[in-house]
C-alpha cells in the first residue's frame, strides 16, 4: 500500500482557549477528559477524504500541530516556537468566545507565523499595517477561525457576539465556525461544522498538491479583497 500524502496544519491561539480540546474532538470524536497546558507542541493526526463522493476522491493524512504558549510570550519562546512553523499548509486559529482578547490576539499569531522575526504585540490593527496584509495575501495560506466554549456564552448575548466574531473572520479572509468542545454533536457527520471542516481541508490539500501556480491577477484580486476588509472589532 502506497504511503498517504499529507498536509501540515498549525493550531494556534492563546493558552486556555481550548486548542487541545478541539484537536481531541476533531481527531478522536470524543471530548478531552482532562485538559492540561500544552508545552511546546502536541501532534495529532486524522485521515481526510478529499472530494469525498466524487471521482477525485483520495485519502490524505492531516497533521494537527497544536502549538502551546501565548502571543505575548518572551522572544526566546517565540524563537523556539517558530521551529514548528516550517512547511505549514493551513492554519486553524482558535479563540475563546468568552474572552474577546483571545480573538483580537489572532492577528498576532498570524504575524508570528508569516514573519518569524517580527514581535507581534497582540494589538488589533485595522488601518495600515500594509506589510502584514501584503504577507498574508501573498502567502494565500488557508485560514479557519474556531470559536470555542459556546456553552458558556449566555443565550441573550450570543447573537451580537457571533456577529462580531463573523465580522472579524471576514476581515482575516478566514472561514469560521463555533462550537462547544465538550459536545461531540458539534462535529458530527453531516453537521454544518463538519461540512465547513471538510471544505477547509479540501482547500488546504488543493493549495498543497493541485494548485501549481496562482496567477498574478488572482493574487492581486485576493490582496485587494483582504485590504478592503480592514475593519474594527469592538
Amino acid at each position: 500500500m502506497a504511503a498517504l500524502e499529507r498536509v501540515k496544519l498549525l493550531v494556534l491561539g492563546d493558552s486556555g482557549v481550548g486548542k487541545s480540546s478541539f484537536v481531541q474532538l476533531l481527531c478522536s470524536g470524543q471530548p478531552l477528559g482532562k485538559a492540561s497546558w500544552t508545552v511546546g507542541c502536541s501532534l495529532d493526526v486524522r485521515l481526510h477524504e478529499y472530494k469525498e463522493g466524487t471521482p477525485l476522491e483520495k485519502t490524505f493524512f492531516l497533521e494537527m500541530w497544536d502549538i502551546g504558549g501565548s502571543v505575548g510570550s518572551a522572544s526566546s519562546i517565540k524563537s523556539t516556537r517558530s521551529l514548528f512553523y516550517n512547511g505549514v499548509n493551513g492554519i486553524i486559529l482558535v479563540h475563546d468566545l468568552t474572552n474577546k482578547k483571545s480573538c483580537q490576539n489572532l492577528r498576532g499569531w498570524i504575524a508570528e507565523v508569516l514573519n518569524r522575526e517580527s514581535a507581534p504585540t497582540g494589538v488589533l490593527v485595522t488601518n495600515g499595517d500594509a506589510a502584514e496584509r501584503e504577507r498574508l495575501a501573498d502567502s494565500q495560506t488557508p485560514l479557519l477561525m474556531v470559536g470555542t466554549k459556546l456553552d458558556q456564552v449566555p443565550e441573550a448575548h450570543r447573537s451580537a457576539l457571533l456577529s462580531r466574531v463573523t465580522f472579524f473572520a471576514e476581515d482575516l479572509a478566514a472561514n469560521e465556525m463555533i462550537l462547544d468542545c465538550t459536545n461531540p454533536r458539534y462535529l458530527a457527520a453531516g453537521s454544518s461544522n463538519a461540512v465547513k471542516l471538510s471544505r477547509f481541508f479540501d482547500k488546504v490539500i488543493e493549495r498543497r498538491y493541485f494548485v501549481k501556480e496562482t496567477s498574478v491577477l488572482g493574487t492581486e484580486r485576493w490582496r485587494a479583497s483582504y485590504a478592503y476588509k480592514g475593519r474594527h472589532f469592538d
